[in-house]
């Protein structure tokens, strides 16, 4: 009662002067997602009692307010006969005018978008640093803001709302401090690819989408761009029925081999879209669409920091030699800068677009790194950091940024690691750190390939002729990663398919059935449980027949049976 104890004298004085109140719908406004609601008594002592969502619909009494040391409060009615006070800022005529921050600090770093359609990157917000709030596009039911529209310097666009705080103090703290920085400080950096305690280990919230589950464990096999693959997808279909394949991975665009002409090429790499297939597009609809007919889950893979095409259509983008300002050759490549921008829209932008049009549940990024073994040219060449940012932190920007981008279109992101990363103690040459990736990615998918380790690797001698031991080594080293990510990826590992290379031992396996199915094992043994992608470039359904047994078995469901003990 004692809350509407002046509300009723109010109305006492109204009626007796004739005039009658003026009720009007008004919203809930605040600078914090929540807006305090009060009691106010016979002796003006005004006490919170509530605090509802801002953007909640409410009755205003015009006619009856109150006014206590300067400041004014109105009588609210927020549900049936449920009255209190608000003050009169908190009370706006529009659901527009709900969101009322003037400034916000960047807690992890983000990019600022300029052009939401196209994915326009215009700045980087960067830790501790304050913007100038100018607008929102949506809120959400608990009151947070999905992107602001900011201001920084001259530059306006969209950061989102998760990556912002209310003060600097806050914005300049790490995330669990005491427990995560003694662990990444300790990580050197003898290679050149950066601090590790430069990147961001705020959590990331997992998403989840109604109409696009992701498998529990994905057994997928490879499909490259070749009409005699894709375009035969009826017997890859048949093949995979008869085992417990339940994903196929499929190129969008590999180095120099481009699969349909994608309007995302024709408008940042012409020369992408002059290569890519003439009438694939039909191609990869068929493929997808029957894929997902048959209850296949289905992912398209896309390279992105090694693109010979994009830098012949864009060489201001690409590592460039200092001596001549030529683009760098390396690996017989033209790498894009993964510092520059303009590489990360085009390959995102892509990757939309094969979303929206074929439906893929899922975009793998491969390439998503600096070239590897450059440490003896590292100072003859340029990679254009335009925001002054280590490897580490580009290469996490990078998959921060895609990852919202492709979220907002309702798919899921995994990224391509060397096998490496998975070792403790220093960060990549090539800017991977494993924690830092998987932090934020859906998936992270390392490629352990046996016959890529080196002779005695891990105490294993001849590690490609030892499928089981090598990858089970090699897991429990990623386990040790995962343990230090706050938010780790589900890791789902590419596995080698192709017999051993004969340069590296012409006597190495061949990679059937059974060496296969110990690779397999190996991960699982090791506990990483999300699957595997098989590797073979070719993507021969014979070669996939012949270890068609690897393929048969439930691992997962193997798994859970064995660790219920």
């Amino acid at each position: 009662m004692k809350r509407v104890f002046l509300a009723l004298a109010l109305v006492a004085i109204m009626v007796a002067c004739g005039k009658k109140d003026v009720i009007e719908e008004r919203y809930l406004a605040s600078a914090k997602v929540t807006v305090p609601l009060y009691e106010i008594d016979e002796n003006e002592n005004v006490t919170q009692v509530i605090a509802l969502t801002r953007g909640r619909k409410v009755e205003a009494n015009l006619s009856k307010s109150v006014k206590i040391e300067k400041q004014r409060y109105y009588l609210v009615e927020v549900a049936r006969k449920e009255f209190y006070y608000a003050k009169e800022q908190s009370l706006v005529a529009s659901h527009r005018e709900v969101v009322k921050e003037k400034a916000l600090w960047v807690r992890t770093p983000a990019s600022i978008i300029t052009n939401r359609e196209t994915s326009l990157i215009g700045g980087q917000g960067e830790k501790g640093e304050k913007l100038t709030i100018i607008g929102y596009d949506t809120m959400y039911a608990n009151g947070k803001v999905n992107r602001y529209k900011v201001r920084q310097n001259k530059v306006e666009g969209w950061i989102y709302g998760k990556y912002l705080v209310t003060s600097q103090k806050e914005a300049k703290k790490r995330y669990k401090a005491e427990e995560y920085d003694k662990v990444h400080k300790a990580i050197k950096n003898p290679f050149g690819g950066g601090e590790a305690i430069g990147c961001d280990f705020y959590p990331t919230e997992r998403v989840q989408f109604a109409n696009n589950k992701m498998p529990e464990a994905c057994y997928s096999l490879y499909l490259n761009i070749s009409p005699k693959v894709i375009g035969n997808i009826e017997k890859y279909i048949d093949f995979a029925k008869r085992t417990k394949i339940n994903t196929f991975v499929i190129d969008i665009k590999d180095n120099e081999c481009p699969g349909y002409k994608a309007e995302a090429m024709e408008r940042y790499s012409p020369t992408n879209y002059r290569y890519a297939g003439s009438g694939k597009e039909k191609m990869y609809k068929n493929a997808v669409k029957r894929l997902h007919e048959e209850g296949f889950y289905v992912v398209g893979r896309i390279t992105c920091f090694k693109d010979s095409h994009l830098v012949r259509d864009h060489a201001n983008v690409a590592i460039t030699e200092k001596a001549t300002g030529k683009p760098f050759k390396h690996n017989k490549a033209y790498w894009p800068s993964p510092y520059e921008r303009q590489v990360w829209q085009f390959n995102v932008e892509l990757a939309k677009e094969a979303v929206r049009k074929f439906g893929f549940n899922e975009i793998n990024f491969d390439y998503v790194r600096f070239p590897d073994r450059m440490t003896k040219v590292e100072k003859l060449i340029d990679y254009h950091n335009k925001y002054n940012e280590s490897k580490v932190q580009a290469i996490q920007r990078f998959v921060q940024y895609a990852c919202d981008e492709i979220h907002a279109e309702g798919a899921y992101v995994s990224i391509d690691v060397f096998g490496e990363a998975a070792n403790p103690g220093y960060t990549t040459a090539y800017g991977q750190y494993w924690p830092a990736i998987s932090n934020i990615c859906d998936a992270i998918c390392g490629m352990p390939y046996p016959d890529h380790f080196s002779n005695g690797y891990y105490g294993i001698k001849k590690p490609w002729n030892h499928p089981y031991e090598i990858l089970k080594a090699w897991g429990e080293r990623v386990q040790a990663r995962q343990a230090v990510t706050p938010t780790p990826a589900v890791v789902r590992t590419w596995i080698q398919a192709y017999p051993v290379m004969r340069h590296v031992d012409k006597n190495g396996l061949r990679y059937d059935a059974e060496d296969v199915e110990k690779e397999i094992r190996g991960l699982y043994a090791a506990g990483l449980t999300g699957g595997y992608t098989t590797w073979h470039s070719g993507s021969n359904l014979e070669k996939y027949k012949a270890q068609k047994a690897a393929f048969c078995i439930d691992y997962l469901k193997e798994w859970k049976k064995s660790n219920k003990k």
